[in-house]
């Protein structure tokens, strides 16, 4: 059932039982290992499992080293950033001559897609601007914050895409930037010492 250097070979084997009383021989659970490292890589674009393995043990096998030593994403490819869950911030381009929208009917819009686990609308102060206003016979100068606003959306990539995103949002008469993934790429991932195992 398993190759000879498979890390599941040497587990015992267990007999489990279902509802129906019927026996089965299964393995037993794997527990993930305390692993330590020190030496942290940088995730780039193309990064693969199996090519880091090689690249740091000159074995490719051992890619299941970096999952143990890395438990925060149990799913390998999560690790580097290609799971089918994405999250991709949408900045919106609202001027003050702009209505501003109905934030509630945006947001439900949005999470009823099919896929779309999460939406989030993050509003930020981005400066303070005087505003010279008419008060009855009087001119006055007002200082008032001027806020910049983003969409967070994480959603399913089997289901959706940015361009679908984009697409309801521009039906809502939202007026919407570049949008950019958040994601793993540029962040650090544990390298464990090899080890014999």
């Amino acid at each position: 059932m398993f190759s000879n250097n498979s890390r599941y070979k040497k587990l015992e084997d267990v007999v489990v039982k279902d509802s129906d009383g019927t026996q089965a021989a299964s393995k037993a659970l794997r527990l993930i290992p305390e692993v330590e490292g020190d030496f942290q890589h940088t995730v780039e674009e193309n990064d693969r499992l199996d090519h880091l393995a090689y690249k740091y043990y000159k074995q490719p096998k051992k890619w299941w080293r970096i999952c143990d030593t890395n438990p925060d994403h149990p799913f390998p490819p999560a690790l580097l950033g290609k799971d089918t869950m994405v999250a991709e911030q949408f900045p919106l381009l609202i001027t003050e001559e702009m209505d501003k929208p109905l934030w509630f009917e945006v947001l439900e819009s949005l999470r009823a897609m099919v896929g779309v686990e999460q939406v989030r609308l993050i509003k930020k102060e981005i400066a303070l601007v005087e505003r010279i206003e008419i008060v009855g016979s009087e001119t006055v100068t007002r200082t008032v914050p001027k806020y910049a606003y983003t969409l967070i959306v994480h959603y399913n990539n089997m289901n959706l895409d940015t361009t679908a995103l984009v697409s309801r949002m521009t039906d809502l008469d939202l007026v919407v930037g570049p949008p950019e993934r958040v994601g793993r790429i540029g962040k650090t991932i544990v390298i464990p010492p090899n080890a014999v195992k």
